[in-house]
C-alpha cells in the first residue's frame, strides 16, 4: 500500500507540473519554430505587437524597432514586400532592406516578428499602383487609384516567420 500511495502522489504531482507549464505559455515559445530571414536578430522584451511605435511619427521619422503581427499578403512576384496586421487591427506595410532577401510566398497567415525601421510614409499614386499589379489588381481597380496616402511601413533587416 505504501508503494501506491508513493505512486499516487509522484503522479499527482507530475500532472499539476505539467498542467502549470502548459498553461504558462513557456510551452508555446519552445514549440512554436521560427525560420529566420534576412539578419538575425534577438528578439527584445519591448516588441510591440500594435501601432503605438507609429503614434506622433512624422513623415519618414524612422525609429529602430521591433514589431510582432500575423502576415496577411505576401508578393506573389518574389516574396520581396509583405503586409502585417497588428493587434490593434493597424496594417503595416514591410518591404526588406536593400532588397537583401526575399521570403516565401506561402507564409500568410502565419506569426511573424519584424527587426528593422518603422516609419511613415506618403506613398505615391505610381507606388501604390505598383503594389496593386504585384497584388493582381485589375484596370479598373488601378484607375481608382488617384491620390498620395499615408501608410506605416517597415524596413525589416530581419524576420522571424513562424512555422
Amino acid at each position: 500500500m505504501l508503494k501506491t500511495d508513493i505512486f499516487l502522489r509522484k503522479s499527482i504531482f507530475f500532472n499539476i507540473f505539467l498542467v502549470i507549464l502548459l498553461s504558462s505559455g513557456a510551452t508555446r515559445a519552445i514549440a512554436q519554430d521560427y525560420n529566420t530571414y534576412g539578419s538575425s536578430f534577438d528578439v527584445g522584451e519591448d516588441v510591440k505587437k500594435s501601432s503605438k511605435v507609429f503614434e506622433n511619427m512624422e513623415v519618414s521619422d524612422p525609429l529602430q524597432s521591433q514589431l510582432t503581427g500575423v502576415i496577411t499578403e505576401v508578393c506573389q512576384a518574389k516574396g520581396c514586400w509583405m503586409k502585417v496586421d497588428l493587434v490593434d487591427g493597424k496594417e503595416v506595410f514591410v518591404r526588406f532592406k536593400d532588397y537583401g532577401f526575399f521570403v516565401p510566398k506561402d507564409v500568410a497567415g502565419k506569426d511573424v516578428i519584424l527587426n528593422g525601421m518603422a516609419f511613415v510614409e506618403e506613398m505615391t499614386v505610381e507606388d501604390q499602383k505598383h503594389y496593386a499589379e504585384d497584388e493582381g489588381a485589375t484596370q479598373e481597380e488601378l484607375a481608382k487609384i488617384t491620390e498620395p496616402k499615408q501608410t506605416l511601413r517597415f524596413e525589416a533587416d530581419g524576420v522571424r516567420i513562424a512555422n
